[in-house]
């Protein structure tokens, strides 16, 4: 640690990222703190199982086997390494990286969080997992001890980046904005290198090398405000672009709340610095609400499904025969799956060169608390029909056996009734306790708007011409970030131009832009181009500093990712979807 800046990186977004990121961003730069992030709610669900299957599981295994390779060179440099890898079982982690200290002839000092598991009270019958996601204090805790390595189980992803934060600078509970800073510089690392390049909307035509970003670090300073860039001459780009899709990316309103703090985006400023390196700055923080968010995954049920290929002319109606004909032999089965489910994809092309390009897809999807009534059921009179459908009769894949499926849902207690420990590197058993302010979750009043663009000239062309979107998935909902820059120039708009974009923030198009968008893309017009929104309900977010709007969809996924509830379960190409539509976009902006 150097004055008053930590530089804090990222070496992981899920359960199975890139494996040697861990070492890369340990070589190739300096660090204070490295985090990585291995949980999410589909994770949760998988850890589940396997502990099922071996109580002594749990974790994220992979993580042991990463720092196998690293954990010397991180003692070296005097990095610390924390880490959500504990899921479902942080203690056996920490035993396990002791063990292989040992093993590797290393002194580690190690210590875990634990507490968020809430399964074992029985408060929620039934739930495979029930894990309340706890704020960073504990991770304080751990590193105030001299923790070399602290594991956590479900904290939020923010939280390995406040608690090393205010470890490092004696943060006290009410330091909301400096903390509310923290969150936003934990939320734009936590998923990797969506912020360096990563999945980037408007990635096309860019000069930078985007086959394998680089992570991204936070340096932040004392105030709560940062930097993000990444090591030197690592992959991908750092610009306000990447860093404002991932600022959208799975939140909902203004009011971002946590355990810690709930941090206003619609504060957020950011300026491109340099190339490669976003400022941010202004972050405003509020008292966090008095209840913490419960994560809860069952087990729903079992699901199966196939795909039928139905090539060249008579689409529709070779669709509707081989649906009556699936629907009549679950009628003679005696065992129609519970939920029956099924999506025609014109993937089809006229006059096609290639017999994959003359093909639609009909897929159907099943699903019952019996496995035979998605397996055997499904399996035969899928496959029966082989010679007795429609011409040209194949599917992707035959049928097999139903697999279970999961079913996510939110949950809210009393922060009082959760016991958040630190289990520090000697053992000792640190009970951490919030004892300040708490703030009810309301949403924040709209903004006013600026004065939509004077009449003028207007061309029907896809909505990412002008717009670069991000979308993810909150359990059963969805949500949509939309946003501008500087049009016709580089992310920022500012000069120079190209993918840097020059020091500086917008322009006179990157307003002319918002001041289109903001009027243009209301709740309506939203469920006008994303038809399957239209009969579910669609919330707008105005963030003006950020010159984006994120849109809210309720129910749009069901029961969540495990339940695969529609061709795209995490909602992941939902933004993409939305840029491709076509809308009246004013010349000016073209």
């Amino acid at each position: 640690m150097t004055g008053d800046v930590l530089c804090i990186g990222n070496a992981s977004g899920f359960y199975g990222d890139r494996f040697d990121a861990l070492r890369e961003m340990l070589e190739d730069g300096s660090l204070d703190v490295l985090t990585g992030d291995y949980l999410a709610e589909l994770t949760m669900l998988i850890l589940g199982r396997d502990r099922l299957k071996d109580p002594a599981r749990g974790y994220a295994r992979t993580f042991l086997r990463q720092l196998e390779e690293t954990l010397g060179l991180a003692l070296d440099r005097g990095v610390r390494i924390v880490a959500n890898a504990g899921g479902l079982n942080p203690a056996g982690l920490a035993d396990a990286v002791r063990e292989l200290a040992d093993r590797l002839g290393l002194h580690a000092r190690v210590a875990h969080v634990e507490g968020d598991d809430l399964s074992p009270d029985g408060r929620f019958p039934g739930a495979l997992t029930a894990n309340a996601y706890l704020g960073g204090a504990g991770i304080t805790a751990c590193l105030a001890a001299g923790a070399d390595i602290v594991v956590t189980g479900r904290v939020t992803d923010a939280a390995l980046v406040t608690g090393p934060a205010a470890w490092r600078f004696g943060w006290e509970q009410d330091a909301y904005d400096r903390l509310a800073g923290a969150v936003v510089a934990g939320h734009i690392l936590e998923c990797g290198t969506q912020a360096t390049g990563g999945n980037y909307s408007r990635f096309a035509g860019r000069a930078r090398d985007l086959r394998r970003p680089g992570f991204p670090l936070a340096e932040l300073h004392a105030d709560g405000s940062c930097v993000i860039t990444k090591h030197p001459g690592t992959g991908g780009l750092v610009t306000v672009g990447t860093v404002t899709e991932q600022l959208l990316y799975e939140t909902g309103g203004a009011r971002y709340a946590g355990p810690d703090v709930t941090a206003r985006l619609d504060t957020v400023r950011l300026t491109q610095e340099a190339p490669d390196r976003v400022r941010v700055e202004g972050v405003r923080g509020e008292a966090p609400p008095p209840t913490l968010k419960v994560g809860l995954n069952r087990l729903g049920g079992f699901r199966n499904e196939v795909v039928f290929v139905l090539t060249g002319l008579d689409i529709e109606a070779k669709a509707a025969l081989v649906r009556e004909q699936m629907d009549e032999a679950f009628d003679r089965a005696k065992s129609r799956p519970a939920q029956v489910t099924w999506e025609l994809a014109r993937t089809d092309r006229a006059d096609a060169d290639t017999e994959e390009t003359a093909s639609a897809l009909l897929r159907l999807v099943v699903r019952d608390g019996d496995a035979d009534a998605v397996g055997r059921t499904l399996s035969s009179a899928a496959i029966e029909l082989a010679l007795g459908s429609y011409p040209g009769f194949h599917v992707t894949a035959p049928p097999g056996k139903g697999a279970p499926y999961g079913v996510f849902e939110a949950a809210y207690v009393d922060r009082g009734e959760v016991e958040h420990v630190a289990v520090l590197p000697d053992g000792e058993r640190k009970v951490i306790a919030y004892d300040g302010a708490t703030r009810a979750l309301v949403d924040v009043a709209a903004p006013p708007l600026p004065a939509p663009l004077p009449p003028g000239p207007t061309r029907r062309v896809p909505l990412g011409l002008v717009a670069g979107a991000r979308s993810g998935d909150k359990g059963g909902d969805a949500n949509v970030g939309v946003w501008v820059d500087g049009v016709g120039g580089g992310d920022e708009g500012g000069v120079g131009g190209g993918d840097e974009g020059g020091v500086g923030g917008g322009d006179g198009d990157g307003d002319q832009a918002w001041r289109w968008l903001v009027h243009e893309m209301t709740a309506d017009r939203f469920q006008t181009l994303i038809s399957e929104s239209c009969h579910l309900t669609v919330v707008r977010h105005v963030l003006p500093n950020l010159r984006a709007l994120n849109f809210t969809i309720t129910g749009l996924l069901g029961q969540g990712v495990a339940s695969r509830h529609r061709f795209d379960p995490q909602a992941k190409g939902l933004g993409e979807w939305l840029r491709s539509r076509h809308l009246d976009i004013p010349e000016v902006l073209l």
